[in-house]
């Protein structure tokens, strides 16, 4: 029998497919891994690429160092080798890697050894490990070559262990994406002989390495590490391939590591021995540095250190984040259940007496509070530099001198004194020690909890000396006193630490209320514009006063990236600072001064990331200053807002440009709907009638030879209105009709239209009302004529049998005409399209005649010379359609129109 557990559903694991999908267009790395120089990476690397050249792979050397080998020299005969890229570096030629050489040639497979070198200063990349990772983003496959010593987590290990500090390094992530990592192994025996043999080093190096690095026990350490890093990546591979093809097995239950740093030397080797933590345990890790809500702002040189600390860990494949609380141990454990972390990370150090009798250590309350988690305490030496103190809040008032925080508790106290003597002159008080209080509080507020300790002191001297019998000595002849003395000191200490605190938490309160009623001001003024050149410069002005340094905001023109706006407006890139923010652009990642892209540009640009992909990249220059955390949010926060405003303009104008391109499809639609009708049927009536009078001629009789020439000439005065109504609705889109002001009796102007109807619609009646002594208007007589006529056409197409009613007379101080019908009238949902270009009503065989045009030419028209036009049900019967016009009667101060 089977087993049963076979006709399980076993599928494969979705991530590891999408891992495994994920490489589509980029290249492969193959890693050729060593425990030590000499024990041949670049030989075999060229061994195996003289094999697959003989087979026809496109296979090229980028860069190999043979270190005077001649062996290894040899091997790169018969293979291509990319020309190198030379630098000018303190008076020597430098020669390095040329990526863009091997970008351009773009071969199958590239050698580029030595993996961890550091580039010349003005090379693209720092590091060559960068230049590799544009290849393989580039989709060329790469071989590389390195040290197990050169891997950042296991630096301070093999300095440690070989007593050699290793400045060339590569984050493990590296060796964590290869494709293939090939070991490349050699007896430590076997290597220190080749050493002795000059086949490693030139002799007087190989002298001086045997003494130093290449000891055996060295070597061996090394040779463990390699071997043990190796397994781990095969093990990795092979749970990956598990994953992948749907293979059962026991699975182990993830590990995930929390790491808790801080800006002291210690932060370093936790984050080292964290990394070498996940790596033996396969885990996700995320490195957290907490801060006070109330503290008051980082000093520059410990936001460097954190800065540089999570720089590491992420160069090592963590996660980083910062977080804000008043209890560090609440929020490791908040932090620690959110993220399901199984095991905590942390520095510690011995406390010093007397304070490891006043309060526990943060790992030793963490072990107290904390259960079901294991707790890993990486300690440090006793001499471990501590991390540099932050600058107390002073008061505006004074200026940031560390000699107040000397000088005003001094003050304070004899000021104190001084007080108390003048009134013990007067009247004698018990409670004259609130003065040394009051002093107390002054120090704590204006120059920080140290100063509130020394005048807690000194008022307690003070006090002893000039108030407490016998006066003038520091002895003190009541008991009580003493008891009094103690307690109004401890009094001081408290209420002064108090006193700062809350000192430092009205300013840090202060601080980040005005940071968020700028962020909130800033908000409301992208909220109101939808320009995109608006939401840019408003951008920059934000940046500017919250960074205070020079900023500037680039955006795609094309292929090219241009400066929008800038603060100052002079602010001027060169090439390194367009390469940055190319490549920021185009690599969607932080680029620049501070970065390990094109460091030596003077700015540090940034992407803003939206819905379409990277919309601008903003720069601010540097100047070898990090910003600290609260700059970082705010600029956070600007960067993010900014990027979802400049989004929403590009949306809006699309919106717009949609808008207009459905309004031309419905325009085109339309036009080809009345063209088909309106033009297929009086051009076929004239072919017809013009083909009958050809073909008969004189055998037809008179009347029917004058029936189509009427026709023929009835149907071209149609063609001849309906191409004159398209013509003026091509004036009044494009804006261009330039209407007259000239004095118009609109009394004429009615006959004239009337006239005009009478001759092309000879059987339809139209009943005329004109009030005597009408007063003329200002306008065109031209355009008010044609608008008559197209409401006059209108009321014939649609008015039925009966007749229809054209009255004109003066109300007030307007000229009003009016068009009515009675046919079937206008729905009240649909008056306010009537003056829409095609709109039409349908008669009640279906057929919609005309273009549509008539209606939106007249209101056209109208409009043009100030007056005013509308749709409207008759006051009688309530039926049919009225169209009234109204033109302001133009005044003549007195004057005759002809004189005016």
């Amino acid at each position: 029998m089977g087993d049963p557990t076979r006709n399980v559903d076993i599928r494969p694991d979705p991530d590891a497919l999408l891992a495994l999908a994920g490489g589509g267009g980029r290249g492969k790395l193959t890693l050729f891994l060593g425990a030590a120089p000499g024990v041949g990476k670049t030989f075999a690397m060229l061994t195996r690429a003289r094999r697959l050249k003989a087979e026809g792979i496109d296979i090229v050397v980028g860069l190999v160092e043979t270190h005077g080998r001649s062996e290894t020299a040899a091997l790169l005969e018969g293979l291509e080798v990319l020309r190198r890229r030379v630098f000018d570096h303190r008076g020597r030629q430098i020669e390095e890697f040329d990526v863009d050489a091997a970008l351009a040639r773009r071969p199958g497979i590239i050698i580029v050894d030595e993996l961890a070198h550091t580039n010349a200063p003005d090379s693209r990349h720092p590091k060559r490990y960068l230049d590799v990772e544009d290849l393989l983003a580039a989709g060329i496959d790469v071989w590389s070559a390195m040290n197990v010593q050169h891997l950042e987590s296991l630096s301070d290990v093999v300095a440690e262990i070989t007593g050699v500090p290793v400045r060339e390094r590569v984050p493990d992530m590296m060796l964590k994406r290869a494709d293939e990592v090939l070991l490349v192994d050699l007896a430590p025996a076997e290597l220190i002989e080749r050493l002795k043999q000059g086949k490693v080093y030139l002799p007087a190096n190989a002298r001086r390495a045997v003494d130093s690095f290449f000891r055996l026990g060295n070597l061996t350490a090394l040779r463990e590490m390699a071997l043990r890093r190796t397994a781990d990546r095969v093990d990795d591979q092979m749970v990956d391939y598990l994953k992948q093809n749907a293979i059962e097995g026991p699975w182990q239950t993830t590990e995930r590591l929390l790491v808790c740093v801080g800006p002291d030397r210690l932060s370093e080797k936790v984050v080292r021995t964290a990394a070498r933590l996940a790596v033996g345990l396969n885990a996700p890790w995320l490195v957290i540095s907490i801060e006070r809500a109330d503290s008051p702002p980082s000093h520059p040189e410990v936001t460097k250190r954190l800065a540089a600390t999570f720089k590491l860990a992420e160069s090592l494949g963590a996660e980083t984040r910062r977080v804000t609380g008043r209890d560090f141990v609440e929020e490791i454990q908040k932090t620690a259940r959110r993220e399901h972390a199984t095991q905590i990370v942390i520095g510690g150090r011995r406390q010093r007496f007397p304070w490891s009798l006043l309060r526990n250590s943060l790992p030793d309350t963490l072990i107290e509070r904390v259960s079901g988690l294991g707790i890993h305490i990486v300690t440090g030496e006793e001499t471990a530099e501590r991390p540099a103190p932050g600058p107390r809040l002073r008061s505006r008032f004074l200026p940031a001198n560390p000699k107040w925080e000397l000088g005003l508790p001094t003050v304070a106290v004899a000021v104190a004194t001084y007080l108390g003597d003048l009134i013990e002159h007067f009247v004698h008080l018990p409670n004259i020690s609130l003065l040394y209080l009051l002093a107390v509080l002054v120090s704590a507020v204006y120059a920080g909890h140290m100063a509130a300790l020394l005048a807690a002191i000194l008022s307690g001297f003070a006090y002893n000396f000039f108030f407490i019998p016998p006066t003038g000595t520091f002895t003190i002849a009541s008991p009580h006193e003493v008891f009094g003395l103690v307690v109004f000191v401890i009094a001081a200490l408290i209420s002064g630490g108090l006193a700062s605190r809350l000192s430092d938490q009205a300013s840090a309160a202060s601080r980040r209320a005005a940071s968020t009623q700028a962020l909130y001001d800033f908000s409301r003024k992208l909220s109101g514009t939808v320009n995109a050149e608006d939401v840019i410069w408003a951008a920059v002005s934000q940046m500017r006063a919250s960074l205070r340094r020079d900023v500037l905001l680039l955006s795609p023109t094309g292929d090219e990236l241009t400066v929008a706006a800038a603060w100052p407006p002079d602010t001027e890139l060169d090439v390194a600072d367009m390469l940055a923010a190319r490549w920021a652009m185009q690599k969607n990642e932080t680029a620049g001064a501070g970065t390990g892209t094109l460091p030596n540009s003077q700015f540090q640009f940034r992407p803003l990331n939206a819905s379409a992909g990277v919309v601008a990249v903003v720069g601010y220059r540097y100047a070898g200053v990090l910003l600290d955390a609260e700059e970082e949010q705010v600029l956070g926060a600007v960067l993010d807002q900014t990027a979802i405003a400049i989004d929403r303009a590009r949306l809006s104008r699309e919106s717009l440009d949609q808008a207009a391109r459905l309004e031309g499809e419905r325009f085109r639609s339309a036009l080809l709907s009345s063209i088909s009708h309106d033009l297929k049927t009086p051009l076929a009536t004239i072919t017809g009638a013009i083909s009958s009078l050809r073909e008969l001629g004189e055998r037809m009789k008179p009347d029917d030879r004058e029936d189509l020439l009427a026709s023929i000439e009835e149907e071209s005065d149609r063609l001849a209105r309906f191409v004159a109504n398209l013509l003026d609705m091509t004036r009044i889109e494009a804006g261009a009709v330039d209407a007259k002001r000239d004095w118009v009796d609109v009394a004429d102007a009615v006959r004239a239209a009337i006239q005009r109807g009478a001759r092309y619609f000879p059987n339809k009646a139209i009943e005329v009302s004109i009030a005597e002594n009408l007063p003329l208007i200002r306008g065109d007589s031209v355009l008010l004529g044609q608008a008559l006529f197209n409401l006059i056409d209108n009321a014939v197409k649609y008015g039925g049998e009966q007749p229809i009613s054209v009255y004109a007379r003066a109300d007030a101080d307007e000229v009003i005409v009016s068009i009515t019908d009675l046919g079937k009238g206008i729905p009240a949902s649909d008056k306010e399209n009537v003056f829409e270009k095609f709109y039409r009503r349908g008669k009640p065989d279906g057929r919609t005649p005309g273009t549509g045009l008539g209606l939106a030419i007249a209101k056209g028209f109208v409009d043009a010379m100030g007056g005013d036009i509308k749709v409207e049900s008759p006051a009688v019967r309530r039926r049919g359609t009225r169209i009234t016009l109204r033109f302001p009667i133009a005044p003549t101060n007195g004057a005759s129109p002809e004189e005016a």
